[in-house]
């Protein structure tokens, strides 16, 4: 399959015509996949109301089907033909944080959706972007899009056109390509659904900023550990992964230090993902920094393209720097833990 990539402005919002938006908005109402940028990640889009169309999405990414897919929609006025209600809580989210990078699980609505984008459940994610791109290609299709992250399935997740074309060309119909994406880590998804709400997967929004929105919120526990049924799109099987065996590692710079020189010793290629703090004072066989600790947002920016990175180095392990959970750093650290398959290397443990 030729794959055809759009280069669109960002700015799209102020020009009087979208031609290359247009094109790949009739490919989505033909049934087609087309990846798309949005300001989390850069997402597989295609019609959520067709089976042909969404069973796409998973063939292009090799990603199994009992996994729940997020649906994209260009204003909240679409919600009252897609979900059953819309609760007090979901109501003042949607006030605060779309568009933006916030999933609400919503019961949803008989016989709108393909079963594949819920994978059997009752209920459904919808977020409300806040890329112009996103928004603008959604609105053009007339459909709600169901829109997983566009990478083969396992591998990290795409922050630019380039990540998707390296993953998905020759496996999907169009690229449209916004430029690099600005969160860098997935959306929070909150199910609303239940009493209190519950966090099911930590992202660009962040458990404080909702809570000081809605008051009480429960956090999923089994964030934790892995699940036989997720509830959230996204929170099956491991998950942004590189090639080589990645580890989180915590503790202080000279016993890191320490331990980058006994693997070396065992004749390993050490790898490490780190702070621009911490790469300054440990040094390893490849060092690849994903942002400053005293700006955690830059470290969700560069966090996917600092792991993709080292698939094109001869790293043999590689050690990731664990970050302080507070706000954004609990999604970082999500994604940190899902990459290494939750496999720690501890100061304190050793």
């Amino acid at each position: 399959m030729e794959t055809i990539r759009w280069s669109v402005d960002i700015n799209v919002e102020k020009q009087k015509s979208y031609p290359h938006i247009s094109e790949a908005a009739d490919f989505l109402r033909q049934g087609h996949v087309i990846a798309f940028p949005t300001e989390t990640v850069y997402g597989l889009g295609a019609d959520a109301t067709s089976d042909a169309a969404v069973q796409g999405i998973f063939e292009a990414k090799g990603r199994p089907s009992d996994n729940p897919l997020i649906v994209h929609i260009s204003t909240p006025d679409e919600l009252q033909d897609l979900v059953a209600s819309i609760s007090p809580e979901a109501g003042q989210l949607i006030k605060a944080f779309w568009p933006g990078p916030l999933t609400i699980i919503f019961n949803k609505k008989a016989g709108v959706f393909s079963d594949l984008v819920t994978a059997g459940l009752d209920t459904i994610g919808i977020r409300m972007p806040s890329h112009p791109v996103a928004l603008e290609l959604i609105s053009h299709s007339g459909k709600p899009l169901a829109a997983p992250s566009a990478n083969t399935s396992g591998k990290p997740s795409p922050t630019s056109a380039e990540h998707v074309a390296r993953d998905l060309t020759g496996r999907i119909k169009g690229i449209v390509d916004g430029g690099e994406t600005g969160v860098g880590l997935e959306s929070t998804v909150i199910d609303c659904t239940v009493t209190p709400p519950m966090i099911l997967r930590p992202g660009g929004v962040s458990a404080e900023e909702i809570k000081a929105c809605i008051g009480e919120v429960h956090v999923d526990p089994s964030l934790k550990k892995e699940q036989s049924a997720p509830r959230s799109p996204g929170m099956k099987y491991t998950h942004y992964a590189p090639t080589a065996p990645l580890y989180l590692i915590k503790g202080k710079a000279d016993w890191i230090q320490q331990t980058i020189e006994r693997l070396q010793g065992e004749g390993k290629k050490v790898g490490l993902l780190a702070s621009e703090e911490l790469a300054a004072s440990v040094k390893a066989d490849i060092v690849k920094m994903c942002g400053t600790r005293e700006d955690p947002s830059t470290i969700a920016r560069g966090l996917y393209h600092a792991i993709r990175s080292f698939n094109d180095t001869n790293a043999d392990i590689i050690l990731a720097e664990a970050f302080d959970e507070k706000g954004i750093g609990a999604a970082i650290m999500n994604r940190l833990e899902k990459a290494a398959g939750h496999k720690w290397i501890n100061e304190s443990s050793s």
